[in-house]
């Protein structure tokens, strides 16, 4: 069996509130005719579907637009789960109509560890592959709340609630395999955060307690697992090296700084047990650039754009040692006649004579909820030594209104 691992695609996120659907469009054009190029038999969409838990109609119009594409072929198989930006209810309520698709979808899990495995049928309709479906894991999937508990205790119990919920769902998948009597390679998926894994500031990773704190080690998956298809991290990158456990990353670049990586979807192909792991680039449908430095060098940066009749969008950080008051001004007219867009300007210099007690150009898209906690501490002269239980205890009371599903409500 051919599978191709993505994950993160993030449909409807903005970038500095510049709309992007016509990259997603592209992408999951450019997705769906590789399936069909490289007669990919199973798609893993290792959550994080959507960008936020009530997604647009255009952004649901692309995901079910493409299922379609995608379930026109035939012999397709997609598997989908839920990351932390995904509602599952919403992702689950159309569930048992998509199955009629080969479209299967796990959005939250189940006491029934089989609810999350799923035996998928080759072309000669015999069993080829089982998928461990495990979406992503809140704090209340995996553990019971105790007063009086230490960060420690807690970090304990999630881990422990992760490794617990692995092994129950793969100890199903196995009986599975047992009563085949063949030996049928089992895939497992994952959103959450590996310990030593990589990630940007500002990538679009929020800072959950769970994922910030409880960084699970190789050890939480069980050994039969063959390849493990993992989202959340948007870098892709092995996990403590391994060739058969990996992060595929996110498709297209979340923010600035991404603007450099190379994105890339990961195919695996089965013959027997053993895969054999080789990446796809995607292309860039959009160009995002960073240009940095004093006025001259940012001048003669967007002059080179021009020349090469760019399309990209703009974050413009000037750095020079004089103080650019006109900023905006002298780039509105250095951008005129051309199809570049700005949609970032940061004026380092007025931000670092701002610490010293003047005006500001910082904004609030500047700064994550941590970072504004923890000015508040400061600004209340909060001593020291309680600041890090209070960052804690906050960043678990957001982790709860995060995971909390507004189709619950």
């Amino acid at each position: 069996m051919k599978i191709l691992h993505t994950s993160d695609w993030h449909i409807g996120r903005a970038l500095y509130g510049r709309k992007r659907y016509a990259e997603f469009k592209a992408f999951l054009n450019w997705l769906a005719d590789l399936i069909e190029r490289e007669d990919i038999d199973v798609l893993l969409v290792a959550g994080d579907v959507f960008d936020n838990s009530t997604p647009s109609n255009y952004a649901q119009g692309l995901y079910y637009g493409f299922l379609c594409r995608v379930a026109a072929l035939p012999e397709r198989h997609v598997v989908v789960t839920a990351g932390n930006h995904d509602s599952p209810t919403f992702l689950n309520a159309p569930r048992e109509l998509l199955k009629f698709l080969n479209v299967h979808v796990v959005g939250s899990v189940s006491d029934i560890p089989d609810d999350e495995v799923i035996v998928l049928h080759g072309p000669d309709k015999e069993p080829s592959l089982i998928v461990c479906a495990v979406p992503y894991l809140r704090d209340r999937d995996i553990r019971t709340a105790e007063a009086g508990e230490s960060v420690e205790d807690k970090e304990r119990k999630i881990i422990e609630g992760i490794r617990v919920h692995y092994r129950t769902v793969c100890d199903a998948a196995e009986q599975k395999r047992e009563r085949m009597n063949k030996a049928v390679p089992i895939v497992a998926m994952g959103h959450l955060f590996t310990a030593g894994g990589q990630s940007i500031d500002g990538d679009g990773v929020r800072e959950l307690y769970i994922g910030s704190l409880a960084q699970v080690r190789t050890d939480v998956f069980p050994e039969s697992i063959d390849y493990l298809a993992l989202g959340h991290l948007h870098i892709p990158q092995r996990v403590g090296g391994s060739n058969f456990m990996r992060y595929c990353g996110s498709p297209l670049p979340i923010g600035f700084k991404e603007a450099l990586q190379e994105k890339q979807v990961v195919l695996v192909e089965f013959s027997g047990n053993v895969p054999v792991v080789t990446t796809v680039s995607v292309p860039r449908f959009q160009d995002i650039e960073t240009i940095k430095g004093d006025w001259q060098s940012i001048s003669e940066a967007i002059d080179n754009l021009k020349l090469n009749g760019s399309t990209a969008w703009l974050e413009v950080v000037y750095e020079g040692a004089e103080i650019a008051g006109n900023l905006r001004e002298m780039l509105d007219e250095a951008m005129e006649a051309t199809g570049l867009e700005i949609l970032r300007v940061r004026n380092n210099r007025v931000l670092e004579l701002a610490m010293k007690g003047m005006d500001s150009e910082e904004m609030l898209d500047d700064l994550d909820v941590s970072d504004v906690f923890k000015r508040c501490l400061e600004s209340h002269e909060v001593p020291e030594d309680q600041r890090p239980a209070l960052l804690s205890a906050y960043r678990e009371v957001i982790t709860t209104l995060n995971e909390a599903d507004p189709m619950e409500q």
